[in-house]
């Protein structure tokens, strides 16, 4: 793997055809120093966003980009952070791109992701005959397969030449104790190569399970600095095996970060995130 800084005045969503991940933020919900933890893979002609927060169409105008022009999305799951954008996204595409961009999502979140975020800015815009409009209306939609025989509950789909697998994750409430019992949310798994987890509390069957299965290249994990609440603490991650942690890159982390930059090295762990930097495999 390249880890390479981007430098231009606008982010190319085509390459030579080799996989690489951006990351157009890499902050927590709340951060104030980086943008939110949504990254964008890119092989060949082909891209796929993973998310869109609040301050997503903030990040792609400062890269020279307009939000008409993402045309894949993946959602992982319904906090701000990770949605907030998606409205504008929507309304963009319908009345001034006049195109729908896709989005992979199953029947279940679909609904969800709709009926509890996005129906009340979208849905009223237009009326006919007392109907208003869907989901789809917005959307075309790729519909995820269903994968046996996986360690748990996993989606898959092919955004033109990238493969995503999409694996349940264990993020809220706190007191759930397995992804079985977690509101809907899920990672990525892209190319069978690379783990980002979206956001994630503590779950070592997530990542042993599939580095076991897949023997990841790289996993690029939510992390905060203090153990408690619905993400997964570097304390606690730090007790992952050490070949594990050696691939492990952290992100969805704190404006404290500065502090803990020895610890990372000191645990072992890849690094850091860099904002606005190439992933390339």
């Amino acid at each position: 793997m390249k880890i390479e800084k981007f430098e231009g005045d606008k982010l190319p969503l085509t390459n030579d055809g080799h996989l690489s991940i951006f990351f157009f933020g890499v902050g927590s919900a709340f951060s104030k120093k980086h943008y939110q933890t949504n990254p964008i893979i890119i092989k060949g002609n082909d891209h796929l966003m993973i998310d869109f927060g609040t301050r997503s169409s903030q990040a792609l105008y400062e890269l020279g980009l307009r939000v008409t022009d993402i045309q894949n999305f993946l959602v992982t799951h319904s906090h701000a952070d990770h949605i907030g954008g998606l409205e504008e996204v929507m309304l963009m595409g319908r009345y001034v791109a006049m195109k729908k961009p896709n989005v992979v999502i199953n029947e279940e979140y679909q609904k969800i992701l709709w009926e509890k975020s996005l129906q009340g800015g979208c849905a009223y815009s237009e009326e006919s005959f007392g109907h208003y409009l869907e989901f789809p209306d917005f959307w075309n939609l790729i519909r995820p397969a269903y994968m046996k025989d996986y360690p748990r509950e996993t989606w898959n789909a092919k955004i033109g030449g990238i493969d995503l697998k999409a694996p349940r994750t264990m993020h809220i409430p706190e007191h759930s104790m397995d992804w079985h019992t977690s509101f809907w949310s899920c990672g990525a798994i892209i190319d069978e190569r690379i783990l980002f987890t979206s956001d994630s509390r503590f779950d070592p069957d997530l990542i042993l399970k599939f580095d076991e299965k897949f023997h990841l290249e790289a996993i690029f994990h939510d992390c905060q600095f203090f153990t408690g609440g619905v993400h997964a603490s570097i304390d606690e991650l730090n007790t992952l095996p050490p070949e594990i942690k050696a691939k492990m890159y952290l992100v969805h982390y704190g404006d404290n970060w500065p502090s803990y930059e020895n610890t990372v090295k000191e645990y072992g762990f890849a690094g850091l995130v860099q904002q606005w930097t190439f992933y390339r495999f």
